[in-house]
Parts: structure tokens; C-alpha cells; sequence
């Protein structure tokens, strides 16, 4: 179901809600059962929270210009520890 707008000439704008495509040029305000005019207007996009509303447009943006990364997305790279020195091997020559 979408929420329409229409706009009564007496009690101002109302919302209907029907199905998606279904909506007629004119309707009835449920106050005085009068004709009412559809309104168009721009989606309501400034509910979305700004978190998310970044989010959706770095991801817009980076299926056009993909971010070049060196490392996978996570924790730095751990090294992994070294055995102790052997002893015996620092006898032997170096080339």
C-alpha cells in the first residue's frame, strides 16, 4: 500500500492509502465527503537517519568508482611469532 496526497479545498490535505498505481486524479475528503485535488510532492527521504543515508550513497558511489584497498576490511594483519633462534644454525657459515 502507498499513502497518496490530496488536498481538500475546505479541511487542507489528507492521505490516502491504496494500492500502488491505483490512485485516482481526484478523491473524497473523509471530513465532508467533498472533491479533493492529487497533490504531488517529493518522497518523504529526509526520515532515514544520516548514518544509513551515507551509507546507501557510498554505496551508489562504489559500484561506478571502486575504492582501490591493499589490505581486506577487518583487523590489521597479525605477524606470527618467530621461533627462538637455533643455537646449533649460528655455527654455521654465512654466504
Amino acid at each position: 500500500m502507498a499513502a497518496y496526497a490530496y488536498r481538500c479545498a475546505v479541511h487542507g490535505e489528507f492521505e490516502l492509502r491504496l494500492a500502488m498505481g491505483t490512485a485516482p486524479a481526484r478523491g473524497s475528503c473523509p471530513e465532508c465527503l467533498g472533491d479533493a485535488a492529487r497533490v504531488f510532492s517529493a518522497p518523504r527521504l529526509s526520515l532515514g537517519s544520516r548514518t544509513v543515508t551515507a551509507l546507501i550513497d557510498h554505496t551508489e558511489k562504489s559500484r561506478d568508482e571502486p575504492e582501490v584497498v591493499r589490505t581486506p576490511a577487518g583487523s590489521p594483519r597479525r605477524r606470527t611469532p618467530m621461533a627462538p633462534p637455533n643455537p646449533a644454525l649460528a655455527r654455521l657459515p654465512r654466504p
